[in-house]
């Protein structure tokens, strides 16, 4: 019993018997059914799956950016169910970095701007200093005036990566991060995304089909028709 409370108490992700149902045109459909693990700090993870297995769905759930229909999912300590919307936010905005297949760079803002967003929202003086750094560290020191579309997409993916990587989140999720890339961009960014998760000691939770990126992770949980195989 001792072996598994501290097993427990050593996990930043415990997640217990996770089921997600929605209703369709066809009744209930289930989407995630009895899923059970934990995930210790500063460890890496895949999430692999075909489609339609309930990968991104999981990674939403476990971001408290959907509810689950029953079963507890902890972070930090915190239960996920337990918390309201705002509870869920103020946790994300703490503690969670987020990477995207689509980037989710604000057009408007350039480079730089982008970066210094999450720590200019949190009060951080130092904001500019501290995603010029970043933004160097990502090998982009002579882009940090251009927007977006001025950007090539493995240039967007690297602001990406300084934006989540700024706040130094003790999780980071990341959905297909290299899904809109080609192979040879893609494998430059998944360097860069296990260096600074590496600097950082942050715990990286990703959403992937890419085989390669799944192999970097210290751990793959795959799924098949909303449950672990």
């Amino acid at each position: 019993m001792n072996s598994k409370i501290d097993k427990n108490n050593a996990s930043i992700i415990a997640v217990d018997n996770l089921y997600k149902t929605v209703n369709s045109h066809n009744g209930p459909l289930t989407i995630l059914s009895s899923v059970a693990f934990r995930i210790k700090s500063a460890e890496s993870v895949a999430i692999i799956g075909a489609s339609g297995s309930g990968k991104s769905t999981l990674l939403s759930l476990l971001a408290g950016l959907d509810v689950a229909s029953s079963g507890t999912i902890k972070i930090l300590g915190k239960s996920m169910s337990e918390l309201d919307e705002d509870g869920r936010a103020a946790l994300r905005h703490k503690a969670i970095g987020f990477v995207f297949q689509s980037f989710q760079l604000l057009p408007n803002l350039n480079a730089l701007e982008n970066v210094m967003l999450p720590l200019e929202l949190a009060g951080d003086k130092k904001a500019k200093t501290l995603a010029t750094d970043l933004l160097g560290r990502v090998g982009l020191s002579q882009r940090l005036t251009h927007i977006p579309s001025q950007l090539s997409g493995g240039e967007q993916q690297r602001v990406a990566l300084a934006r989540a990587f700024v706040t130094r989140p003790k999780i980071l999720f990341a959905d297909e991060p290299t899904g809109n890339l080609d192979s040879s961009t893609g494998d430059n960014i998944i360097n860069l995304l296990f260096e600074l998760n590496k600097e950082n000691q942050t715990t990286l939770v990703l959403v992937t089909h890419d085989q390669r990126l799944a192999q970097r992770c210290e751990r793959i949980i795959e799924l098949k028709s909303g449950c672990i195989v």
